[in-house]
């Protein structure tokens, strides 16, 4: 059962007296009207502006027009430096780490952790859309003065993640990014559209793209192909041609008389983790150096009171870049899906202090930050991470119309669902409006279905499931993406569902067979670029999800150690000479001759919807993790 709206903003009014939420305990008691009430919902984001500037955030929303559910993980291990430091803690001890009480504020214990996730979503409802955070953010800007007084930045992650911007190629969310008030943002995931549907979408959007650690390929600078692009998107992808930078490395805004500077910071391992014939004219790379050189031509020669950086490095990558970068102020960074409500304070190398950030993910939080500027100087910062309750926060009209419009839109022959042309449009969605396909009722959830966490879902045991059906496979691996949002059990799975956790551009799937020593090398791999110790060698993303075998994982072992007992489901051992029949998508290098991801997904949801309790998961055993605070409830075994 659903709280009212009076009862939510009572126990929202105790997240106020904590210092969590600002709110008004005036309008909170039991015989306030519906017209106080109302009212008063809006007093639950109230903040009041604590400095000269405003910053505000979002991240990873993975084109989520629409309000969803989101469960945190239970399982984000920190290993090496990382033991036990945000945000590798969940759970209990997450919400000690940040301060709240369970008890008096179980609304931000739902917000910030996945415990009881099921019964807390049915209580507080879904979070975000974009009609929802657009009135968050109008609120935010008004109580700072108005927009003047603000700089509304995205981290990346905007234009993927779901079936409207798989068939839109992002246009819809650059419209909804222009809506909303994106002032600056950055990018990962937008570069898994083709080139020149990056530069077409960069033109329609109205604020500003900055990234300072991509480069333009030295074949591409002093060749045609690459100029004729540029030329026929407005100039827009060769900002610098002498530096070979396609794009701003950062914008300075004057904002109620200071002037901050914002540096761009993209997933700086796109070119290891997506298809590079995508973006075959550009590289990308941390360049730790060259961003210092910025940030010091920035002090030296635009009179800033405050440099910021809108990253996508991931959190462990911002922290430590954050100590050894001097001159930045602060950090809002993305990639890791962090829902982390304080700032995470770094020692900078000249003694100074860099305030590190993430703003999780889906639309599920903004974050909010007031610089206190004084005498063209930063004196400090005061931070919150709000959640976005779609059950409270008014959906703006005219965003709203929007989504409605877009959800009108038929699906023609011009679209582009794969990299193979056979596979470019699917004729069974031809005619119908996007609603119709996305609202499909595939089948029931008999279990919470989620994806976020270091090893195995729910979610991503169907996808697995899935492919070993369609392909009669031993073994299916589904790549350990931090994208996807919940459906909880009881409630319907539609298309929409399905493509959230699915729509790429690169979805095609394939069969193939690898030996059991070929299998541990490649886990061996994956395990490595999530627990290496060093965050600049690390790639993002979490474990290969594997269904039809298990396996032991040491995460805390060396590379070539951290894998061992791997067994198919009926407890066979895998030998390391003989091959095995295994079943994948989303192949970075290579294209898979098989159906697209989504739909092989749908028709297994429609062909077993009488019987969806999932008889297994395939949660590897973990070792050696049983004192980390980065993983709870875990639902494998643990030795």
């Amino acid at each position: 059962m659903s709280l009212n709206r009076r009862e939510f903003l009572h126990v929202m009014s105790l997240a106020a007296a904590a210092g969590m939420l600002p709110g008004t305990a005036s309008a909170m008691s039991g015989g306030a009207d519906k017209a106080a009430a109302a009212k008063a919902s809006a007093d639950i984001y109230n903040r009041p502006m604590k400095g000269k500037v405003r910053l505000l955030h979002i991240t990873d929303t993975h084109a989520q027009l629409k309000p969803i559910y989101f469960r945190e993980p239970n399982v984000n291990l920190g290993t090496g430096p990382a033991f036990g430091q945000l945000p590798h803690v969940v759970g209990q001890k997450l919400l000690k780490e940040i301060g709240v009480d369970a008890a008096k504020n179980p609304e931000l214990a739902h917000a910030f952790t996945y415990l009881n996730f099921q019964d807390a979503s049915e209580t507080y409802g879904k979070v975000g859309g974009f009609a929802h955070l657009k009135t968050v953010l109008d609120m935010l800007r008004d109580q700072a003065g108005g927009s003047a007084n603000t700089i509304t930045m995205d981290g990346g992650d905007l234009w993927h993640g779901s079936g409207t911007a798989l068939w839109t190629r992002g246009q819809d969310m650059v419209e909804a990014s222009n809506l909303i008030g994106v002032d600056i943002m950055t990018g990962h995931w937008e570069f898994t559209y083709k080139a020149n549907e990056v530069l077409k979408n960069l033109n329609k959007f109205k604020g500003e793209f900055v990234a300072q650690n991509i480069r333009v390929k030295e074949d591409s600078l002093f060749g045609d192909a690459y100029r004729e692009m540029v030329d026929a998107n407005n100039g827009t992808g060769l900002f610098n041609e002498e530096e070979a930078r396609p794009f701003k490395p950062y914008v300075v805004k004057v904002i109620n008389g200071e002037r901050i500077a914002v540096v761009g910071q993209a997933f700086p391992r796109t070119a290891n983790a997506n298809p590079q014939a995508n973006f075959p004219d550009w590289s990308f790379g941390l360049r730790e150096q060259e961003l210092q050189e910025t940030v010091e031509k920035i002090r030296a020669e635009e009179k800033v009171a405050a440099v910021v950086m809108i990253s996508h490095n991931g959190m462990d990558v911002d922290i430590k870049m954050a100590s050894r970068v001097n001159g930045i102020d602060a950090v809002f960074g993305g990639h890791t899906h962090d829902g982390i409500p304080k700032t995470i304070n770094v020692k900078t190398p000249n003694g100074g202090v860099c305030y590190v950030t993430n703003a999780g993910s889906n639309g599920k939080y903004v974050g909010c930050m007031d610089l206190d500027i004084q005498k063209g100087k930063l004196q400090g910062v005061s931070y919150s991470l709000l959640p976005v309750f779609s059950n409270v926060v008014k959906a703006d009209a005219g965003v709203q119309k929007f989504i409605d419009d877009l959800y009108m839109t038929k699906y023609d022959d011009k679209i582009i669902e794969s990299r193979r042309a056979d596979a470019y449009v699917n004729k069974d969605r031809l005619g119908k409006t996007y609603g119709e396909i996305l609202g499909e009722e595939l089948a029931i959830a008999e279990d919470t279905l989620y994806r976020r966490g270091n090893f195995m879902g729910t979610w991503d045991q169907i996808i697995v499931n899935s492919l070993r059906e369609e392909h009669d496979t031993q073994i299916a691996m589904s790549a350990g993406v931090r994208w996807g949002t919940s459906v909880l059990a009881g409630e319907t799975i539609t298309m929409e569902r399905v493509m959230d956790e699915t729509s790429m551009t690169y979805g095609e799937t394939y069969k193939s067979e690898v030996t059991g020593a070929q299998m541990k090398d490649i886990l061996e791999g994956i395990c490595e670029n999530l627990f290496q110790k060093d965050p600049y060698l690390q790639s993002g993303g979490d474990m290969v999800r594997l269904g039809g075998m298990d396996y032991t994982c040491e995460p805390n072992g060396s590379f070539g150690n951290r894998i061992s007992d791997m067994r198919l489901d009926d407890g066979t051992p895998l030998e390391a000479n003989k091959t095995y029949s295994v079943a994948g998508w989303a192949q970075v290098e290579a294209i898979g001759e098989g159906r697209l991801m989504w739909d092989v997904t749908a028709d297994y949801l429609r062909r077993h919807k009488g019987d969806m309790k999932l008889k297994k998961v395939n949660h590897p055993k973990l070792k050696g993790v049983k004192d980390n605070p980065g993983i709870e409830a875990y639902d494998g075994e643990m030795a």
